[in-house]
């Protein structure tokens, strides 16, 4: 550990501290302080996205400034209206019944802040994936410690300086560094960490929490499959599927990670997407609409997977390129793999790039089979027009979310939870499940001066044993 590293970690420990006492000041943060709070947010997004925009392309080597827009920037700005828009119906006390034995009495539940949140930021979405938790923290009356990916340092910088400019620092700030800190960051007394990552690390994140008995909200990801059942057209697939896989050049947690396609039906499909993808990009390397990957390292361990599947047996499909520029770009051209071995790279590591394996199946069981055979996915895509075999796929597998007849579009409706099951994540957020997932359900009971509770006291006699025999049947 260098000497830097060293002292960020002293820092860290220092804010912590520094917010717990401030928390600790003000543990119910006023509804109208946290309306304005969430609105910072917005307008931060607003007023700096020309310079997000640019320094998340400087990160990735080029990043389409529209997806920036509408992936990053937009959806943040929509998240924080809509959660000023519900704020006191999300914050508001939740009477409950109270069974006839407990009576007279009144029960409720309370949603308080839990306190500090720890939030570590990935780098594919690195704005978004930042600033939406924190959205969420902050209407919870939570404040907050963002630790962006070192794979974004441009974006890290930018965003630690103007967060720094809309808050103070005992209320949201951001520290920086690498694989150390960000090592150093998990091992903190947070009272929540909210992690977005792979779910190797999430595992990793996971133990160092639990350490410190913290709980952790762990956005992960997975192979998540795309079926198109028989019968269903295959250009209206492909439009879906196409757009899925390229947007960010792929590098999405839920982008369509193999698509499942009736058995003799590979080619039709695959050349369907093929066209699509040749449809949206005229010329891979220039065009600004096409993201690159990265980092050096990601673009090579993709060439290494197309050639995997290459080397066993699979048939390589890609739009007219200039491979030359295009890796000169670190860009990777959009990529299928028809009928790849299933013991092939693409098949058993989750792709996180532009490159779609298209596999037969002989009967939509066989598809379900293999789907619930794996890990769960974080998102499931269904190709279908008719309703029993859509309730057919829902009913056989388990997946995060699931989207039917598109891809993505599932992840932008804010009163929708959005979290992983099993392998792909623990926990949920967006909307009021975000609000949540930073509050703690408090449960209050509320008595007379005096309640019939008080005959349960000892010493126990004939009266007890009947009261109990009577609560038992």
């Amino acid at each position: 550990m260098s000497e830097a590293e060293a002292k960020q970690i002293e820092r860290m420990k220092s804010l912590l501290a520094v917010q717990k006492d401030a928390f600790a000041q003000q543990r119910h943060r006023p509804l109208s302080d946290r309306r304005k709070d969430i609105e910072k947010v917005a307008d931060l997004c607003r007023k700096h996205g020309d310079a997000l925009c640019e320094a998340m392309s400087s990160d990735f080597g080029h990043r389409a400034k529209f997806e920036s827009q509408v992936a990053e920037l937009a959806f943040v700005i929509q998240d924080a209206a809509h959660a000023r828009k519900n704020l006191a119906r999300w914050a508001a006390a939740k009477r409950v019944p109270v069974p006839m034995n407990l009576q007279p009495g009144k029960a409720w539940i309370r949603r308080d802040p839990k306190g500090v949140a720890g939030i570590i930021a990935p780098w594919n979405y690195p704005v978004q994936l930042a600033l939406a938790p924190l959205v969420a923290a902050l209407s919870a009356g939570c404040r907050a410690i963002i630790k962006p990916s070192e794979y974004t340092p441009a974006t890290a910088d930018l965003l630690k300086r103007l967060i720094a400019e809309y808050f103070d620092e005992d209320q949201v700030t951001v520290v920086t560094g690498g694989a150390a800190v960000g090592e150093a960051f998990t091992k903190l007394k947070f009272d929540h960490i909210f992690f977005t990552g792979s779910p190797q690390v999430g595992r990793l994140v996971a133990m160092a929490a639990a350490d410190n008995l913290v709980p952790v909200t762990l956005e992960l990801g997975g192979k998540s499959p795309a079926v198109i059942t028989p019968g269903y057209p295959h250009l209206s697939a492909a439009k879906a599927i196409a757009w899925g896989k390229t947007f960010n050049a792929g590098q999405t947690c839920i982008a369509p990670d193999y698509c499942l396609v009736p058995k003799g039906e590979s080619r039709a499909v695959a050349d369907a997407i093929l066209a699509q993808f040749g449809a949206q990009f005229a010329d891979i390397a220039s065009d600004d609409g096409y993201s690159g990957i990265i980092s050096d390292r990601h673009y090579e361990r993709l060439i290494a997977i197309i050639e995997d599947a290459r080397e066993k047996g699979a048939e390589v499909l890609q739009p007219t390129h200039d491979a030359e520029a295009t890796a000169k770009a670190r860009k990777v051209p959009p990529t299928l793999l028809v009928n790849p071995p299933m013991d092939c790279r693409a098949m058993t590591e989750e792709i996180f790039g532009p490159v779609l394996p298209v596999i037969e199946y002989d009967a939509l069981d066989d598809a379900l089979t293999h789907i619930t055979a794996h890990e769960h996915p974080l998102a499931l895509y269904v190709f279908s027009t008719d309703p029993a075999t859509i309730d057919t796929v829902l009913d056989g597998t388990h997946s995060g979310g699931v989207c039917v007849n598109s891809t993505l579009m599932h992840y932008s409706v804010h009163d929708l939870p959005f979290g992983g099951v099993g392998h792909s994540g623990i926990g949920a957020y967006h909307g009021e499940d975000g609000f949540r997932t930073f509050s703690h359900e408090r449960s209050v009971f509320k008595t007379p001066k005096w309640h019939p509770s008080r005959l349960l006291a000892p010493p126990y006699g004939k009266f007890h044993a009947s009261m109990a025999k009577k609560q038992m049947k």
